[in-house]
Parts: structure tokens; sequence; C-alpha cells
């Protein structure tokens, strides 16, 4: 007797940092969203497919639930919003070593997200790595007790426990269904938005203060036939001074961004690179339409 398919749409939601883009990495074995210690590094919703011998997941990794004030962060929880109306079921991700996250003022907001959602919420508390098993208990019955989730899962994405539960649980709440994705799919997300992604995670882990919330990354040229790949990017800042800081005094910061960026796109895309970046000011680009639009941010 054959066992019954399930498939369907899994949201990842949840405070900025959590982690939800090292669990969706984890859970695919393969890096498809880029990760740093900053908060509000995802700005574009991100798919990825898990495939089980009875089960297709198909994960969106989302931006980090905040208070939008300007236009580039209300697109991005336009983002996180469209990815909960389509989801069967959704995973509210928190930071169990966080303490601030039980504030209620700061909870109050993750709910108002959580409550349009017509699915099932499963609350995976990660990061259980870094707290202690007493204080783990109380944090799961406070959760509990400001949300019903359907169930709490435990684990910590960065070093992959309580993964293997996390699944099953979603599985168990999905419905059956075809599989919508071909075996070797993982993502729909094309080498050329994975090279300027994977630039922009080099300027987060580079520079500082608001220089990384102000850059862009767009791909100019990406040139399958050049042997080693050649890629064009621009770096686009809002202002002269933060285009002097990703450059760095006689070129440093711009190097050393472009020398580990073309290494990670080089493992990554599984073959040589050859990266050029520039650097371009656009004023107040995080409110212009046309490049949201580009970046692939829903007007």
């Amino acid at each position: 007797m054959s066992q019954t398919y399930h498939s369907g749409v899994a949201a990842l939601l949840g405070p900025p940092n959590a982690g939800k883009s090292t669990l969706l990495n984890q859970l695919l074995r393969q890096k498809i969203a880029i990760v740093s210690p900053k908060p509000q590094t995802t700005r574009n919703r991100i798919m990825g497919v898990m495939h089980g011998e009875n089960y297709q997941i198909i994960l969106l990794d989302t931006p980090g639930l905040h208070e939008a004030r300007e236009e580039i962060n209300r697109r991005m929880m336009r983002a996180a919003l469209e990815a909960v109306v389509e989801a069967d079921v959704a995973v509210y991700l928190a930071d169990a070593s966080d303490p601030t996250a039980q504030k209620p003022s700061r909870f109050e907001h993750q709910l108002a997200t959580l409550a349009q959602a017509q699915c099932p919420i499963l609350l995976a508390l990660n990061k259980i790595d870094l707290v202690s098993k007493e204080k783990l208990l109380p944090l799961m019955d406070w959760y509990q007790r400001q949300y019903g989730f359907a169930a709490i899962i435990p684990l910590s994405a960065l070093k992959g426990e309580g993964l293997d539960r996390l699944v099953d649980e979603l599985v168990a709440r999905l419905p059956e269904g075809p599989q919508y994705y071909p075996d070797d799919m993982l993502t729909d997300v094309s080498e050329r938005f994975l090279a300027a992604e994977i630039v922009r995670e080099a300027i987060f882990l580079r520079t500082r203060a608001e220089v990384p919330y102000s850059t862009a990354v767009l791909i100019d040229l990406f040139d399958e036939s050049a042997q080693p790949l050649k890629i064009v990017a621009s770096i686009i800042v809002e202002r002269s001074s933060q285009k002097g800081i990703v450059i760095g005094k006689g070129g440093a910061m711009l190097g050393q961004i472009r020398r580990q960026a073309a290494a990670e796109i080089s493992r990554v895309l599984e073959r040589p690179v050859r990266l050029e970046l520039w650097v371009k000011v656009q004023k107040n680009w995080t409110g212009k339409k046309d490049l949201l639009q580009s970046l692939g941010l829903p007007g």
C-alpha cells in the first residue's frame, strides 16, 4: 500500500535575526539565503523546496517582522504578509536566547501578523543551544499562553538540532496533494539574484552602523559564456560618505568585499568567478519605487 503524499506551502515568520534564513539553508542543506548577525538582512521572500519520500514542502523565507516606516520596509512587510496568506502551515521562529522577545509591546506587533494567518502556526524556539533547560520550559509556556500554537518545537537551526521533528510536524499539517516541483529543484532563486545577495551579505559582514541598510546590489553583467564566469555588479548607496566607507582607504574595503563575495559565489555556484564591483550614489533610493521594483520587492 503506497503512502499518502502531502504537499503545500510553509511560511517562515518571525522577528528580525531569529534565524529564519539559517533554518531555510539547513533544511535544504544548501545556501539559498544570505545570513549575517545583523537584523533585517533578508529583504525578499525566498522560496525553497524540500523533497521527501511522501512529501514536498514549499518553504517561504520572509523578511523579519518589524515596524515599517519607510517604503522599503513597507514592501518587506508586504512580502511577509503575502506569504502568510498563501501558507498551508506557518512556522513562527523565535530566538530563545533573546531576553527582549517577551516584552509585551514587542510581541503584540508579532501577534498582529499571526492573527492574519488562516492556517496552523507552529512555534519553533531557535537557539536552544544558548539557553539552559531551566529557562526553556517557562519560555515555552509563556509563548503558548500568548498564542495557542499548534505545536512548539525547540531547535537549533545552526547546529541542526530538532529539525527532524519540525519537518514531521509540518508534513502532518500539509494537505494531500501532488508533487509540484521536480526532485532536483531546490529553489526558484536565480543565480544572478543569489550573486547579488552574496555581495550584499559581504557588505553586511564587513561594514558597520547604518551602511549595510543603505546599500543595494544590482547585477549589471552575468556572462556565463566567459571563463571564468564574469559578474559585474553595482553597489548602490544613498550618500557620498557611505560610498567612501564602502570603498575604504585606497580601495581596501571594496577589495575585501569583492574577495569575500567572489569566493562565496564560486563556492555556492560551484564554478570559478571573476567579480567586478562599482559603487554608485543614488540619493534616497530606499524610497524610489522603480528601483525597489527592480530589486524584486512587491509594490
